[in-house]
């Protein structure tokens, strides 16, 4: 018995007297967080893990020396050898040509002085074997007259077939030019015109050698586009190796071979552009003069009022011919008819007319809607070479 229990009143109970704790619950708390991180310091202090706690895993290695690789074979090295990295182009630029009579852009890539847009486009044409209207000179070959004194113009000309029972039926003769840059416009001129309107190609073109001779195939007569400066040069710049006032002769018989010799097969030139180079006799000259020599024709496209081609032709005795109407000057549907038109009544009056027209879509499909309809007309549809040829006869 405790003296608590003498001291208690009788007949109760005795109290029991609560024993207070040293600490309270939350310093218990706090001490315990105190002492989870005091062991996590102690941890990661004496613990040397790089990798943090992540999870990794211990794999045993091979610790055998290297066996010495063999040698491989002849079969493993080709298959093994890299390809050769692909072939880069060569230089080339892009020029945009400006049809002189309807203002008409077309931008194409050409060979640069130093080099080509295209290996095709780079070679000459091929010379077929025997060929006898080619000469072969150090630009390529170029066309000649034969030992018998037969001429490209005359051999490579269409046949005329007169009207039937219409011998004197009023004759027209239709140009289109700026061929051989698009393919597609070029393929739509072979396809869509009759055999008896001429064809005039640029030069530059990769496969233009191949669009000659399908429109040869086709009937159709050639001639080959030169280009020549005109008064805003080098601004307007008709392409490589354009023939120019401020080269010599020589320079420039050596441009116009190279133009020569990219197809073959083809009546005569006409220029492209060439408003400054048609004006000057000095430059102009020698160019007609060995266009009569080589034995072909020059076509004037009757833009330049102030070209000498006329005059300088009928001193070369070069046979010759100039358009009289543009029939795309204003490329509209309605306007190309009503030219169509005129140059209809044209060859009525004088009995024979020239009309010249680009290769643009629209041009073609009226130019060609006329000439099938042209017959039925009581008009003759004839090559370039039955104006010029008769003409240098008369």
């Amino acid at each position: 018995m405790t003296v608590d229990d003498l001291s208690a009143p009788l007949g109760r109970e005795p109290t029991k007297r609560r024993r207070n704790l040293p600490f309270t619950a939350p310093q218990v708390i706090a001490g315990a967080l105190a002492l989870f991180l005091g062991v996590f310091v102690l941890w990661a202090l004496a613990g040397d893990d790089p990798f943090g706690g992540e999870p990794i895993v211990a794999v045993p290695i091979d610790a055998q020396p290297a066996v010495a690789m063999k040698k491989p074979d002849a079969a493993e090295t080709a298959a093994a050898t890299p390809a050769p990295p692909p072939k880069t182009a060569p230089p080339s630029k892009t020029i945009t040509i400006i049809d002189g009579k309807t203002g008409a852009r077309q931008e194409v890539a050409v060979a640069d002085e130093g080099g080509a847009a295209n290996p095709a486009a780079a070679a000459p044409a091929a010379v077929p074997a025997g060929q006898k209207f080619v000469e072969v000179t150090p630009q390529g070959a170029v066309p000649k007259i034969a030992t018998d004194g037969t001429r490209p113009a005359e051999a490579f000309a269409r046949p005329v077939k007169p009207l039937p029972g219409k011998p004197d039926a009023p004759r027209i003769a239709l140009i289109i030019t700026g061929l051989g840059i698009s393919a597609k416009a070029s393929a739509e001129a072979v396809v869509k015109l009759p055999g008896a309107v001429t064809l005039a190609f640029m030069p530059y073109s990769a496969g233009v050698d191949r669009l000659v001779e399908r429109a040869h195939a086709a009937g159709h007569e050639i001639l080959l586009q030169v280009p020549m400066e005109p008064f805003d040069y080098p601004a307007n710049d008709p392409g490589p190796k354009t023939l120019l006032t401020s080269l010599t002769p020589e320079q420039n018989l050596e441009r116009l071979y190279w133009l020569m010799s990219r197809f073959q097969g083809y009546v005569g030139i006409m220029g492209a552009m060439g408003a400054r180079f048609t004006a000057s006799e000095q430059a102009f000259a020698p160019i007609l003069q060995e266009t009569a020599k080589r034995g072909l024709i020059f076509f004037d496209d009757g833009a330049n009022p102030r070209s000498l081609a006329s005059r300088v032709a009928g001193t070369a005795n070069l046979p010759f011919a100039k358009a009289d109407i543009i029939i795309d000057t204003v490329p509209t549907p309605i306007e190309i008819d009503h030219a169509l038109g005129r140059l209809e009544l044209a060859a009525r009056d004088r009995g024979t007319a020239v009309g010249i027209s680009s290769a643009l879509p629209v041009s073609i499909e009226h130019v060609a809607k006329w000439a099938k309809a042209a017959e039925s007309r009581g008009v003759l549809l004839v090559p370039i070479t039955a104006v010029a040829l008769k003409e240098k006869q008369s």
